[in-house]
C-alpha cells in the first residue's frame, strides 16, 4: 500500500555524511517503490550587509554544490533511479518547505544533522524545523 503513494521523494543534501545516509536511505525507498528522488542543495545566503564583503565567497560553495550533485546522481543511477537536482541559495528551512509543498513530493528524507553542531546551533536544526513545518512525512536519518 506504500509503495502505491511514495512516488516524489525529497532528499535535501549539503555535502555532509549524514546528507549523504539520507540519499541512501531514499535510494532504497525509491528503489521499492519505484520512485524518483529529487536532490535539493541550498546554498545559505548571509545577511546583505556581510555580502559585498564575501562575495568571492560564493563562488567557491557553488563548485562545492555541482560537485556533490554530481556524485549524488551518478550514486542514485548506480542503483537504478532518476535523480534530478536543484541548487539554491536561500534559508535552508524555507526552501525545502516550499520545494516540497509546491511540488508535491510525497516524502522528505534528510539528515539529522548537517555539516557540524557549531553551525547547527547557529543556523538552528532544519531537520528538525522541516519536520514541524512541513504538510508531508518527513524521515531524519542518523
Amino acid at each position: 500500500m506504500i509503495r502505491n503513494r511514495i512516488k516524489k521523494i525529497l532528499v535535501p543534501l549539503d555535502g555532509s555524511k549524514n546528507s549523504i545516509r539520507g540519499l541512501d536511505n531514499a535510494i532504497s525507498i525509491a528503489r521499492a517503490c519505484q520512485a524518483t528522488i529529487t536532490g535539493i542543495y541550498i546554498i545559505p545566503m548571509y545577511p546583505r550587509n556581510l555580502a559585498d564583503a564575501i562575495i568571492p565567497y560564493f563562488i567557491q560553495p557553488e563548485r562545492e554544490a555541482k560537485k556533490f550533485m554530481r556524485s549524488a546522481k551518478i550514486r542514485a543511477a548506480q542503483k537504478g533511479i532518476l535523480f534530478r537536482s536543484k541548487i539554491t541559495r536561500g534559508s535552508p528551512t524555507c526552501e525545502i518547505q516550499e520545494l516540497a509543498n509546491a511540488k508535491r513530493f510525497d516524502l522528505v528524507v534528510i539528515g539529522a544533522r548537517g555539516r557540524g553542531s557549531l553551525k547547527e546551533a547557529f543556523l538552528g536544526s532544519v531537520s528538525n524545523a522541516i519536520v514541524h513545518k512541513c504538510k508531508i512525512p518527513v524521515m531524519i536519518v542518523k
